[in-house]
C-alpha cells in the first residue's frame, strides 16, 4: 500500500513539472510574441508621425514661389508608397519588412532632396513655419531610430526564447516562427566618397 502511495505521489510530481514545463514555456513565448507585436506598434507609430507631418510641409514649401514642382511630386508620391506597405505583426518575416523598409527609404529620401532643394530659398528658410516642421521632422526621424533599435532588441529577445532546446521543439509544435529584424540601408556600411 505504501508503495502504490509512493508512486501516485511520483507520478503527481512528474506530471506537475511537466505541467509546469509546458504552461510555462508557452506563457513566456506568448508574453514575448506580445512583446514585439507592442514594440512594432510603437515603430508603426512614429512613422506614422513623420507621414502626418509631411502634407503640413509640403503645404509650407508650395508657398514658396518657383519651389521646384517635381520635388515635392516625388514626396507625396513617396508618402503615399509608405502608406500603401502594412505589416501583421504575426508575419514579421524579412521579405515583408524589407518592403517596409524600402517604402519608407523612398520616402526619406524624398524628404532629402526636399530640404537640399529648400537651402536654396532662403525666404523659405526663414519661415517659422518651415523651421518648425523641419525640427520635429528631425525629432521624429531620431524617434524612428530609437524605436527600431528597441524593436530589434525585442525581437532578438523573443528569437533567443524561441531557439533554444527544449523550447524550440514547443515553439515548432505551438507554431511560434522567428521575427526579422531591421537592418541598415543597402550601402549604410560605406562612407560617402567626398570629392572637392
Amino acid at each position: 500500500m505504501k508503495k502504490s502511495w509512493i508512486v501516485i505521489g511520483v507520478i503527481v510530481v512528474i506530471v506537475f513539472i511537466l505541467y509546469r514545463f509546458f504552461a510555462g514555456s508557452y506563457n513566456d513565448m506568448v508574453n514575448r510574441e506580445l512583446e514585439v507585436t507592442k514594440q512594432w506598434a510603437q515603430v508603426e507609430n512614429v512613422y506614422q508621425r513623420r507621414l502626418d507631418l509631411i502634407p503640413n510641409l509640403v503645404s509650407t514649401v508650395k508657398g514658396a514661389a518657383d519651389f521646384e514642382k517635381s520635388t515635392l511630386t516625388a514626396v507625396i508620391e513617396a508618402r503615399a508608397s509608405a502608406t500603401q506597405v502594412k505589416i501583421d505583426p504575426k508575419n514579421l518575416t524579412t521579405e515583408e519588412l524589407s518592403k517596409f523598409q524600402a517604402a519608407q527609404g523612398g520616402l526619406s529620401q524624398a524628404l532629402g532632396r526636399l530640404m537640399v532643394v529648400a537651402e536654396q530659398y532662403p525666404q523659405l528658410k526663414a519661415t517659422e513655419a518651415f523651421r518648425d516642421l523641419t525640427v520635429q521632422l528631425e525629432g521624429t526621424e531620431n524617434r524612428i531610430t530609437v524605436e527600431r533599435q528597441r524593436f530589434n532588441d525585442v525581437v532578438q529577445d523573443y528569437n533567443s526564447a524561441i531557439k533554444v532546446f527544449p523550447r524550440n521543439i514547443l515553439a515548432g509544435m505551438y507554431g511560434f516562427k522567428e521575427k526579422a529584424f531591421f537592418t541598415a540601408d543597402k550601402g549604410a556600411s560605406k562612407a560617402p566618397e567626398v570629392k572637392f
